[in-house]
């Protein structure tokens, strides 16, 4: 059972507690979090100019619209402005900055009508994060940056959280995808030809469970979560950001969730910063973690 806490005020060792055992977490927009939004429409204003971000894709060729996003996501990346917003984020929803390090917040796109669902704009199909080789005490972080509706949001398949899918996770290798094929995003327009861990039996994707935080509300779930993008019908572009934290407590003691299908090879870990200064991942966590990647299964 996937249960959805709204507002909850549990610490944040409670939280993670339960985010680990398949349970989700949705937050109203905290001031960091809607000045993050804010700053994301800001740039996307910036890079669309006249026309209207939601709907533009109505009005553009799609390699047009690729090579814009092409240009405005890594310019959101990494913009110093996100390493400080971010950490605001996680302080005022109870995080210890000390100990809970981020990777790059990422801004994403997910276009209607299937004008635009791979590359740069990737649909993603049912998976964990877990097969791209994240860690099992991996959270994720999603905030709308306009506002959503369910026909343009993510899809939770929780009838999976404990329950093996036979996927493609064995053949990817994180460090082979850095190097290969994660640059070459933004030439995948038409279609996707880069081999991503998916499902390689049916998947069964209802019952599911979609969240619609407000602009800037935060909704927080486990990596191991079976989880896709839904087909947008919306007739409107929706865009959010997403970013990704860890505890180094439950990094060294191994406490996350439990691995039931992933087999890749190698570790996102050396993505995470310090979240109070910005200090790397220690690099004998990474490491260690690399080393256990094919023994963790079960």
């Amino acid at each position: 059972m996937t249960t959805v806490f709204s507002n909850s005020v549990v610490d944040d060792n409670t939280r993670r507690e339960l985010l680990y055992q398949g349970q989700v977490f949705v937050y109203s927009a905290t001031p960091a979090s809607a000045l993050l939004a804010a700053f994301a429409r800001e740039l996307i204003a910036e890079a669309f100019g006249e026309r209207d971000p939601e709907t533009a894709q109505f009005d553009m060729p799609v390699e047009e619209f690729a090579e814009l996003l092409a240009g405005l996501k890594p310019r959101f990346i990494h913009h110093p402005r996100c390493k400080e917003l971010l950490p605001a984020v996680l302080k005022e929803l109870g995080c210890d900055l000390d100990r809970t390090y981020f990777d790059v917040p990422r801004l994403r796109t997910s276009t209607s009508h299937d004008y635009l669902t791979s590359g740069i704009s990737y649909a993603f199909h049912p998976h964990r994060d877990c097969w791209y080789s994240a860690p099992f005490n991996q959270l994720n972080w999603w905030i709308p940056v306009y506002e959503v509706v369910p026909e343009n949001v993510m899809a939770f398949h929780p009838q999976y959280f404990g329950s093996p899918v036979r996927n493609g996770s064995a053949r990817y290798d994180y460090a082979k995808w850095n190097r290969t094929s994660r640059v070459t995003a933004a030439q995948h327009v038409r279609g996707d030809t880069r081999d991503q861990p998916r499902p390689e039996e049916a998947v069964v994707l209802d019952p599911q469970v979609r969240v619609v935080p407000e602009p800037g509300g935060v909704m927080v779930f486990s990596g191991a979560q079976l989880h896709s993008t839904v087909p947008n019908t919306s007739g409107r572009t929706r865009f959010s950001i997403d970013f990704r934290t860890v505890h180094i407590d439950d990094v060294r003691t191994r406490r996350g969730a439990r691995n039931v299908d992933a087999e890749c090879t190698g570790t996102t870990l050396r993505d995470f910063v310090r979240s109070s200064d910005l200090d790397p991942m220690p690099e004998e966590l990474a490491l260690e973690y690399e080393a256990e990647a094919l023994t963790r299964v079960g």
